[in-house]
């Protein structure tokens, strides 16, 4: 077996091809058969495929030799993009994480919350443009979530964040992290206000009903320097520790529409009041419902919530429940029309003070 050379002239040009060719013996005598064409070749190639052939050795056998034999010294092609390695010094170090962060980055872009950051929080003298810290801030939260310091310290520099948006490993750095946030803070209803139309816009969220639920966090130092960090209900069990609240606004999707924060020793129905009129002035008093659960419920909260026609779903105490049991009969439900699942039986509650 042997490789064969034909030349072929086309529009004034020579064109040189190869063919894999073998010598068999046939009833009309010695004959060659092509194997297999392979098509215009350089030099090197040629040898290549030259050392590939399969021949017939004296012993009848059929062998193929080896590409490159050991004991046989290659000569490298004459090409600059052509080196020589040896497999055996070749490993693996140093992996990084990409697939998810670069899910997470590009659905950062997606929704355009870039511009959004750029718009409220533009770059000043700083080196890395506040937009990209922030990113890497909510792709570590979408990921794997950790602290300021373990993101800086460890979590960064195991990703491809680096490549991707060119922010140097050396520049993420807690301090950076910590006075991005508090520019932040400082453009949070605008931000807010973005968001809301940005992400209702492309889902098609729909603000007229919200839900409204606190939660806690709490410090394991003594957070001297944090004038909201109080003593107060732990909903985490943890009343040797201070606290701060956290009130969330959200949509029936669950997609947020605003949040603040309130001192650890805040009691649920003293934020109903600041958090409704907070929204009506960023966001507009439309007829849209409350929805809240029965720690909101006070007499001056239902008060408050009764002005200006606003509509509200609360949760009746489990102490009032004695005073509707004579009104929920069996007559009087009807079914809603968009859900037939569930019933419902209106009746108007007076309360004498």
């Amino acid at each position: 077996m042997f490789v064969r050379r034909y030349r072929r002239t086309k529009h004034g040009k020579t064109h040189t091809y190869y063919a894999l060719v073998e010598s068999i013996r046939t009833e009309a005598g010695p004959r060659q058969r092509v194997v297999a064409h392979l098509g215009e070749l350089n030099h090197d190639q040629e040898r290549r495929w030259q050392r590939t052939v399969v021949f017939h050795n004296r012993q009848g056998e059929d062998r193929q030799l080896r590409l490159f034999p050991d004991d046989e010294q290659v000569d490298l092609p004459d090409d600059p993009d052509v080196v020589r390695i040896s497999l055996k010094s070749v490993g693996w170090a140093n992996p990084r994480r990409f697939g998810d962060v670069w899910l997470g980055l590009w659905l950062w872009r997606h929704l355009k919350l870039d511009e959004i950051l750029e718009r409220h929080v533009p770059q000043g003298k700083e080196t890395i443009r506040p937009a990209d810290v922030v990113a890497i801030e909510v792709i570590n939260r979408l990921c794997e979530p950790c602290t300021e310091f373990a993101l800086a310290e460890h979590w960064y520099a195991s990703t491809g964040l680096e490549d991707l948006l060119g922010v140097p490993e050396s520049a993420v750095t807690k301090d950076r992290l910590y006075r991005t946030l508090d520019r932040l803070l400082g453009a949070q209803g605008a931000i807010e206000g973005d968001l809301k139309e940005r992400l209702g816009t492309l889902f098609q969220l729909d603000y007229g009903l919200v839900l409204y639920d606190l939660t806690s966090t709490y410090f394991e130092g003594l957070a001297e320097e944090n004038e909201l960090a109080r003593r107060g209900y732990s909903r985490d069990h943890r009343s040797d520790c201070k606290q701060i609240v956290i009130a969330l606004v959200v949509t029936r999707d669950g997609f947020p529409l605003a949040h603040r924060t309130f001192a650890g020793n805040t009691r649920d129905l003293k934020t109903v009041q600041t958090i409704v009129t907070e929204i009506e002035t960023q966001f507009g008093k439309s007829r849209r419902i409350w929805v809240m659960d029965r720690g909101m419920i006070s007499d001056e909260s239902l008060a408050f919530l009764g002005e200006s026609g606003r509509r509200y779903l609360l949760a009746t105490r489990r102490g009032e429940l004695a005073e509707f049991q004579d009104k929920l009969g069996k007559d009087g439900w009807k079914r809603l029309p968009n859900n037939p699942q569930v019933e419902v039986k209106l009746f108007k509650r007076q309360k004498v003070h």
